[in-house]
Parts: structure tokens; sequence; C-alpha cells
């Protein structure tokens, strides 16, 4: 894991669990040709340069996973059945196939341990020092999933509690109001896809939300900086309708950093 710009003064706390496609020297090459290793099974592609570009137009903090989530998903609970994948799609992932305890664990606390300790330094950092913190989570998806086509540029994801999530959503449509918004799409809470987003944002009571652009959109210098300009607008915007209005399931102190 790393983190950058961990006393960043944003009320935003970036997390960026698909950062990497790394696999550690210890596995060799895993069983994967070097194009499979660039492919969106191993990691998310442009997820970590958008967040980058928003620590900078931000000041926002980053906790980046530095690990491929073919060796360990670190947006996957400990006991999740995909959290060391054996199908990515439609790959097979002959090395993660019939592994013992002892290596999942080994996996656990050599990766996925360190990411979500890291993330949880940031936030108790933050909250002894009574700074308003908002957690987002920045990934990417596939233009086509199994031959399906996904439509949306971006998508947002909430967790139990909406409030912020919904407030990005209004923000990003009055940018655009062409847009096309993914509403808990390409995947939703049900998909099991928001540990982070739901352990380290529901669990502590903070504003939180999940954002999944389109790789496609991103893959470029120029799509890096659109999105990231165009996000950094709409998370400042969603924070000021969420401190001028909050949800009645926080009260204003929280939000502020109370």
């Amino acid at each position: 894991m790393a983190i950058i710009n961990a006393g960043g003064r944003s009320s935003f706390v970036l997390v960026c669990d698909h950062a990497s496609n790394r696999i550690p020297v210890t596995y060799g090459d895993h069983g994967l040709t070097p194009h499979q290793r660039l492919m969106h099974i191993a990691w998310d592609p442009g997820a970590l340069a958008v967040g980058l570009t928003l620590v900078d137009l931000l000041d926002a903090p980053l906790v980046q996973s530095t690990v491929s989530r073919l060796i360990i998903d670190c947006n996957r609970d400990v006991d999740a059945a995909d959290l060391i994948p054996v199908v990515s799609e439609r790959t097979d992932i002959g090395a993660n196939a019939g592994i013992s305890q002892a290596e999942r664990d080994c996996r656990i606390k050599a990766f996925h341990a360190p990411f979500h300790t890291a993330i949880d330094a940031v936030l108790d950092a933050r909250q002894a020092a009574g700074r308003e913190t908002i957690l987002v989570a920045v990934h990417s998806f596939t233009p086509t999933y199994k031959d399906v086509v996904r439509p949306w540029p971006v998508g947002l994801i909430h967790g139990t509690d909406e409030t912020f999530t919904r407030a990005l959503r209004e923000a990003l449509e009055a940018d655009d109001p062409n847009l096309n918004v993914g509403w808990n799409e390409p995947y939703s809470a049900r998909n099991g896809v928001t540990h982070t987003l739901e352990h380290h944002g529901d669990g502590r009571g903070l504003p939180a939300t999940m954002i999944e652009i389109r790789h496609d959109e991103i893959l470029e210098p120029s799509g890096i900086a659109f999105w990231a300009s165009r996000l950094a607008r709409c998370l400042e915007r969603a924070r000021g309708a969420l401190v001028a209005a909050p949800p009645k399931t926080q009260s204003a102190s929280q939000i502020n950093g109370g």
C-alpha cells in the first residue's frame, strides 16, 4: 500500500483499491501473459491516474493498493469467495486454484490488512484533529463485460447511506444535463463490491461514495484531466449541498468533523 499527501487539507479522502497490476516477484508471472496483466482483470486502468490528479486539484490524501487484485482483492471482505479469484470475467487464474489457508492468510497479512490499516490511520488522524472527512473510492470499469455493453461513462455506488452519493449525482447532472450517470451501475452493493466504502465510510458514520469511470474515458492524459477536473468540481458542489442540508441520519457536527 501507499499513502500520498497524508496531510492533505481537503475534506475528501481518496482510496484506490485496484490501483496496481503489480505481481510481487515471489509469485513470478502468476501464470499470466504480459497482455493479461494489462487487462482490466488485473487492475482498474486509469483509476489511479484520476486519483492522483484529484490529489493535486483538491489537496486530498489518497491511499492506494500496490498489488494486483489477482493476488488479493482489497475491496473484498476477508471471508469473500472472490477475495482471491480463481476466475476473473472469463479468464481462469489457475495459480489461485486450491491455495492453502496458510497462503490465503499470508496474502491477507502482507497486502490486504496493510491497505485497510493505512486507511484507518488516515481517518483516525483526521478524526483526532476534528477534520471534516468524506470518503471517495475511485474505480474504473470495462466498456463491455461478458459481451454486455455498458453505456454509462460514469457510475456511482453507495453503501448503506446514499445521501452523499445522491448529492454527487445531482452535481454531475447539473454539470452536464446530457451525462448518462449510472446509479449503482455497473455494480451495486449486491455484487459485494462495497467493502472499502462500507467498512471505512458507513462503518464510521462518514459521508462516502464510490465512483466508477468507464476506462476508455481515462486511458489518455486528456481524458484523465477532463474527468479529474469534472469530479473535483462536482465533489465540492456535492459537499456544499451536504453541509447546507445535513441528512437526518447525521448531525451537522458529524459532517463538519465534530
